[in-house]
């Protein structure tokens, strides 16, 4: 489904439930218009909205290619991201933004409606390099840790390091996730291409639940106590797999 018209849709069918985008390509979006509709569904859920936006999954060359933009390099994406952030940030904060560019040009541009949260709805960035993570503490309110399938505990130990050096004064704001890659011997299909099963569930990282769901309890906790993870994203088809392990962690 197409993510605007569809969050749009479960803000009119939910009253509790936050909603977000996880994640949207900034390639693929004007700021501007992004913040206008990012405004709107903050506007229409009652402040339940958050904005998640990346530089660019692995093979979003051939996202773009479908589209007719090229792929530019990481770098350049990445500076492209660090722009949009900014505008989008101006304008969820009510001012009136002129962008010279060098990627986005917006000459008087002002946004209505304003967003219900105070002081704006959070901002989501995707990051595992260490020049996005870099971008993601300095502008984040959230940052998803995008590690390799294989990545042990160690390498996310490494990588919050780099959010914390990279903005040690914002650092103990930042909401820290990650998205679970296998739960109780199921493999994300995706993730699971090209990698063997097992191989995936001895790798030891820290998004791969296994064991009984007290195990898979304890070991979302031991995420958050030694990593500072506290946000985890799920497929869907995980859903049934991990409500026994919802339950014994609500509350904790």
């Amino acid at each position: 489904l197409a993510t605007i018209p569809a969050l749009g849709v479960l803000a009119g069918a939910t009253r509790t439930l936050r909603l977000g985008t996880f994640v949207i390509a900034n390639d693929s979006r004007n700021p501007v218009l992004l913040a206008r509709e990012a405004a709107t569904l903050d506007f229409l859920s009652g402040g339940r909205f958050e904005l998640g936006l990346g530089a660019g999954r692995p093979g979003a060359e051939e996202d773009n290619r479908k589209l007719g933009m090229p792929f530019d390099s990481a770098g350049v994406r990445i500076a492209r991201l660090a722009e949009s952030i900014r505008i989008v940030k101006a304008l969820f904060a009510g001012e009136t933004v002129d962008a010279p560019g060098p990627y986005y040009r917006a000459a008087g541009a002002d946004l209505f409606p304003r967003p219900v949260q105070e002081p704006r709805p959070p901002i989501l960035v995707a990051a595992g390099g260490p020049r996005l993570l870099a971008l993601a503490a300095r502008e984040a309110d959230i940052v998803t840790i995008a590690a390799p399938p294989l990545e042990a505990a160690a390498g996310f130990e490494q990588r919050v390091e780099t959010l914390r050096q990279a903005a040690p004064e914002r650092f103990d704001h930042l909401e820290l996730s990650m998205n679970l890659l296998a739960v109780g011997g199921t493999p994300h299909p995706i993730v699971a291409r090209g990698i063997g099963v097992e191989q995936l569930l001895r790798s030891g990282s820290p998004a791969v639940l296994t064991g009984s769901p007290d195990e898979m309890a304890e070991q979302v906790q031991r995420s958050r106590e030694t990593l500072g993870i506290s946000y985890v994203t799920v497929w869907q088809a995980f859903a049934d797999q991990l409500a026994p392990v919802v339950e014994r962690l609500a509350g904790r």
